[in-house]
């Protein structure tokens, strides 16, 4: 048996943002990142809007970085005191995991983090507070999903906490809210929707579902992210809907080793999330298509890419993903990003071992041994084929 669960209400479009002077509850707790959304007016929008419907707020900001244990255990007694039946994640990724985090350990204080971690296996949520997802990047989808990437302060390691009791109550989609995405951030956020697209079509779990929203994101992606990376309107409309589907998609067929190894090494390296997956993307296709060459093929074929063959399209796909990255700004290698080599050489074993380890490596199509994890790392550093 299969399941397929994604937000009860998704609201998108102009003027989405409306639909919060029609919740019900007493207070709300907005987690942010930095000032961007402050100084756009739509934080004020928001709080408008809530207070239409007779909600008071409280703001926890400053989550500009991925979050960690210690952060969220920082910010809990300020809101088990303030007590919220909303809580409201308002940004990219890093907002919004942190978001969530507070959620699960303000619903069940007495819960460990080890025990939050293993997969799927979290006590029920919505006892106190329903969780609203609010998106001002265009990539992680957190507003969908059923995930929040937590680093463990004590190791520096990234966790992902993955349940179907995540997924948010409601989602809103509002165009307004990515407008002013600065360039580089449309680029990451972008390239971590597209690696969504990729990797939920591949992975082990995927159904019918969740592969048709893979293929029409990633259709919607190539033909609208580098317009959107330069800044046309229109495209950006097109983007952020499109990684919205590419979120119900992974969150439904989770992903694979390009998230395993962008978890277990961003934070060592200091390598933005969505800059990390579209290093490792075209490695972790070239590792894969032993198992599964018909199925990248298809997903060039659908975006128009060239070949005579399953083989000639699968290296169209990568040379895609590598020419947008390029367009982009983004770095092809970590070399290039400017990962230092020594550094690398000390962290790449034990990285290696953390990655193995990671639930997305659990439904990558191809079985990975920590040898071969270590080998996609090196060859992501220096730009070396994967021919293993």
């Amino acid at each position: 048996m299969n399941r397929f669960t994604i937000p009860r209400d998704i609201y998108f479009g102009e003027n989405a943002l409306d639909i919060l002077k029609d919740i019900e509850g007493k207070k709300a707790l907005l987690v942010i990142g930095g000032g961007s959304v402050k100084e756009n007016g739509n934080l004020d929008i928001i709080e408008k809007n809530l207070s239409e419907a007779n909600i008071e707020t409280k703001i926890i900001e400053g989550i500009t970085e991925e979050p960690s244990t210690n952060l969220v255990k920082s910010h809990l007694e300020e809101v088990k005191s303030f007590g919220p039946d909303w809580i409201i994640g308002i940004g990219g990724g890093s907002p919004m995991d942190a978001a969530k985090a507070l959620w699960i350990f303000y619903e069940h204080p007495n819960l460990s983090f080890q025990d939050a971690m293993e997969p799927f296996n979290l006590p029920k949520l919505r006892k106190k507070a329903k969780f609203v997802g609010i998106p001002t990047t265009s990539g992680t989808a957190s507003e969908i999903s059923n995930l929040s990437v937590i680093t463990e302060s004590e190791t520096g390691v990234k966790y992902p906490l993955a349940d179907f009791e995540l997924t948010p109550d409601l989602a809103v989609i509002d165009p307004v809210m990515v407008e002013s995405m600065p360039k580089h951030v449309t680029a990451y956020s972008g390239m971590d929707a597209v690696t969504h697209s990729i990797e939920a079509y591949v992975a082990k779990p995927r159904t019918t579902f969740t592969n048709s929203l893979s293929i029409e994101a990633l259709d919607i992606l190539k033909n609208n992210l580098l317009p959107s990376y330069n800044e046309d309107k229109d495209a950006r409309e097109e983007v952020h809907y499109a990684q919205a589907m590419a979120g119900m998609a992974f969150a439904n067929a989770v992903l694979g080793n390009v998230h395993s190894l962008a978890h277990k090494s961003g934070p060592t390296f200091g390598v933005p999330h969505g800059c990390a997956n579209g290093i490792y993307l075209p490695y972790v296709i070239q590792f894969n298509r032993k198992e599964v060459e018909d199925r990248y093929a298809a997903l060039a074929k659908r975006i128009g890419l060239k070949g005579g063959s399953d083989k000639e399209l699968v290296d169209a796909l990568i040379e895609w993903v590598r020419q947008l990255n390029k367009d982009m700004g983004v770095p092809n290698t970590l070399k290039d990003f400017g990962v230092d080599e020594e550094t690398f050489k000390e962290n790449v074993s034990q990285m290696a071992k953390n990655a193995v380890e990671d639930p997305c490596t659990g439904t990558n199509p191809r079985e990975t041994s920590v040898e071969e994890m270590k080998m996609l790392f090196v060859a992501a550093y220096y730009g070396q084929e994967v021919t293993f």
